[in-house]
């Protein structure tokens, strides 16, 4: 740009300190003068400096026509530049994306090659029956360990409020394929019937001693009701945990042997999150697909039968079940809800 504005410089004509008009009456012109004032704004410099170059008169001249193509080519010079980099910038990257970062979705992009080669074996927006969607959640447990599997229940329900809580426990037919350490609380007669049925800790006030020192080698606590007054100073330490004892998850009971052979064998307690979703483990991937689906039946049927009195509209929004690393199955609610699954052997 600077090369063109000197061109045009050196183009144009001296230019007497006495303009032609004034010196030749007939010619009719004007004049840009700079401002009166001492301190010159922006626009009076731009005016006075390009003054010579703006005389206009009523007979065009050669001198004129010369300094008008002199100013034209300037502004033709910026525009030229200015057009090359808004070009230039508004041209997309033409070089394409590789690996993980040509994935659609953004949530793929930080999945390992397993999981996205598995994923493919399903649709994710497809709504399976029972029997498929267990049957494609087998395929897709390709762990070196064996997984657990979880079935995940959106409910129409806000546990805010005290008419729509949930929280109660299912007895799976076909187990959790889970060892279950059993703790037991309680005194007197009962310390004898917790041992018989296989409690694998048994105490009283010298077993809550010692959890209020750090001690958590168990899943489950059992408490006898004689022992809930004490068993209360726990609540901050076994709460968080999900181990303290309440009546409504089958833990602080009077028959204690009874509470200790059902989580031996496979009582679950499941409640529902502050989003309104249940969590709930029924097996392992290594169970054949009828204990499966036996298992996942008992579920649905507990929580449809739990139904909170505070619950209106649409009970059931969605389900999915899935291995403990694999991508989600939905499944079809209408058909979920009217399946009938096979008589537990």
């Amino acid at each position: 740009m600077a090369a063109v504005v000197a061109a045009a410089v050196t183009t144009l004509p001296n230019v007497s300190s006495t303009p032609s008009s004034l010196t030749n009456p007939k010619h009719s012109s004007f004049f840009i003068l700079p401002s009166s004032s001492s301190s010159l704004s922006y626009p009076s410099l731009f005016l006075n400096r390009w003054n010579n170059f703006l005389t206009v008169t009523s007979r065009g001249s050669a001198s004129q026509s010369t300094r008008i193509e002199a100013a034209s080519a300037v502004a033709d010079a910026d525009i030229d530049i200015d057009t090359e980099e808004e070009s230039a910038a508004s041209q997309p990257s033409t070089k394409p994306k590789a690996g993980k970062a040509a994935l659609p979705l953004k949530r793929d992009r930080g999945r390992s090659k397993r999981f996205l080669e598995i994923q493919k074996l399903r649709e994710s927006k497809k709504e399976y029956d029972v029997s498929t969607a267990v049957s494609l959640l087998k395929q897709m447990s390709n762990t070196r360990f064996v997984e657990s599997v979880e079935a995940h229940f959106r409910l129409n329900i806000d546990p805010k409020y005290n008419d729509q809580q949930l929280r109660a426990t299912v007895n799976l037919p076909k187990g959790t394929g889970q060892t279950v350490r059993v703790a037991v609380l309680t005194q007197g007669e009962k310390v004898d019937e917790a041992k018989n049925a296989g409690a694998d800790i048994i105490g009283g006030e010298d077993l809550i001693e010692q959890i209020k020192g750090g001690f958590m080698d168990f899943d489950k606590l059992i408490a006898s009701p004689d022992m809930m007054p004490k068993v209360a100073s726990l609540g901050k330490l076994l709460g968080p945990r999900g181990l303290m004892p309440n009546p409504k998850a089958g833990t602080v009971t009077a028959d204690i042997p009874l509470a200790i052979q059902e989580f031996k064998k496979g009582k679950v307690e499941y409640r529902v999150d502050k989003t309104g979703i249940v969590h709930l483990p029924f097996g392992k991937a290594n169970f054949p697909e009828e204990d499966l689906i036996v298992n996942f039946m008992a579920a649905v049927r507990s929580v449809e039968v739990n139904k909170p009195p505070g619950a209106k509209g649409v009970y059931w929004k969605s389900a999915h079940i899935c291995s403990s690393m694999g991508p989600s199955i939905k499944l079809n609610i209408r058909e979920m809800l009217d399946y009938k699954a096979p008589t537990p052997a």
